[in-house]
């Protein structure tokens, strides 16, 4: 028998995601990426990282590098739960689990949740990697569509009678209010707790992912889903305001949920890697973080608004966009007639990399949106990158032109203008 018929039915569902494919394409110096979402660590005071890794090592070596609680360090724990302070989250360190990412955190809630068939609730789009752990548990996504101030409430009542007539309750809504991956939109403070309300009367839990919430270009923290009602489990992770590398997140979660967190988390690795915990908690403790936050979104916003001024200056009329006021991405809605993903392959062979928007769909949507981000290249090469995407959409427009646009079949109410980040397109 070969290895493969001996495999779980589950791993059916696990492929590898559009963007992980791009990346060995993107990587390429001669091709600008406007791909993938790697966090710009220039800015980090990477001497004194270098000491005090030094420092912990010589120091507290034997314990740092030992194995740990399956929870994660106390001290990190109370730190966590002060970071989270900054958006209204008043948490208990006993309630904290630190994970190996928050990948690790979103990978382990859908596995204690979710049996072959569940249904999801998210955002769409959605985060990629959430839908890659919703499939490989085989849970089934029910998308919602979002508008220029996120997750629609009318639109997620309407999802939730459906299913409710069908005898269906879901999980759980997996949801990233501030900042969308990859939709870059913010869910407006005054339909938070709408949100929460339709979620509880429908009697469905909700999981808040927050990678970006302290990433905000204008200065505003927006308080978290998780401060407005305690029985969210909250996601939230130093991978965007500290380091990626370190592979440091968490899960905040009610006592119940936390208990089966932790079971899960040491089935899977024992227990988090206490040198990355004790390195996180020792820059907390040590440094100037909150101004290490405010370097890294200036940064951020300084692309953000290189992106916006190429976008406006070269893109052609009929391109739609949203103005993102934090975070890494831009979304992009291009004509009727486009279809991002099989123009991509034509994108690299001009030297620009983008994101498609069908890997960020379950259900086959997306064709006709791009993600853009900004996080990454040098204000110089996001232009340069922007003026090439540019030069492959005018020539997929001039085919276009030529032959005609192909027929497509609409499958609800379109959306247009540039705040529009989920028009009902195939």
């Amino acid at each position: 028998m070969a290895p493969t018929e001996r495999f779980a039915a589950r791993t059916a569902g696990m492929t590898a995601s559009e963007i992980r494919a791009l990346f060995a394409v993107a990587s390429r110096p001669e091709v600008v990426s406007l791909a993938g979402g790697m966090p710009n660590l220039a800015a980090l005071p990477l001497e004194s990282l270098a000491a005090e890794v030094a420092d912990l090592v010589a120091r507290d070596g034997q314990v740092a590098l030992q194995y740990g609680s399956a929870q994660g360090t106390p001290e990190l724990r109370e730190q966590i739960c002060e970071v989270m302070a900054l958006e209204g989250i008043q948490a208990d360190p006993d309630d904290v689990v630190v994970t190996v990412g928050s990948q690790m955190a979103l990978d382990l809630v859908t596995r204690i949740f979710c049996d072959p068939g569940d249904v999801v609730l998210a955002e769409g789009p959605s985060y990629v990697g959430a839908l890659g752990s919703f499939a490989a548990y085989q849970a089934r996504v029910v998308h919602v569509a979002m508008d220029e101030h996120g997750l629609v409430p009318e639109l997620l009542t309407d999802a939730l009678r459906t299913l409710a007539a069908q005898g269906i309750t879901p999980k759980f809504l997996y949801t990233i209010p501030n900042f969308h991956n990859p939709a870059g939109v913010t869910l407006a403070v005054e339909r938070r707790a709408e949100v929460l309300e339709i979620c509880a009367r429908f009697g469905v839990g909700v999981v808040e992912d927050n990678p970006y919430g302290l990433l905000g270009f204008s200065g505003r923290t927006y308080p978290a889903l998780r401060s407005m009602d305690r029985d969210v489990v909250y996601l939230g992770s130093f991978s965007k305001t500290f380091a990626s590398g370190l592979r440091v997140g968490w899960a905040l979660a009610p006592p119940a949920v936390r208990d089966r967190l932790v079971l899960a988390a040491e089935s899977a690795t024992l227990c988090p890697p206490s040198f990355t915990q004790m390195l996180v908690s020792r820059y907390l403790a040590g440094h100037d973080w909150r101004s290490q936050i405010k370097t890294f979104t200036e940064a951020y916003r300084d692309r953000r608004d290189a992106m916006l001024s190429a976008l406006e200056t070269y893109l052609p009329d009929g391109f739609t966009w949203n103005i993102p006021d934090g975070g890494f991405y831009v979304w992009v809605t291009v004509p009727e007639g486009i279809d991002t993903k099989a123009m991509l392959p034509r994108a690299v062979t001009a030297r620009v990399a983008y994101a498609s928007g069908t890997g960020f769909y379950a259900d086959g949507f997306g064709s006709r949106q791009l993600r853009l981000s900004y996080c990454y290249p040098t204000p110089e090469r996001i232009t340069e990158g922007v003026r090439r995407l540019a030069g492959v959409l005018e020539a997929e427009l001039d085919v276009m032109r030529t032959f005609g646009t192909p027929t497509r079949t609409t499958l609800g109410p379109g959306r247009s203008g540039p705040q529009a980040p989920s028009p009902h397109t195939p």
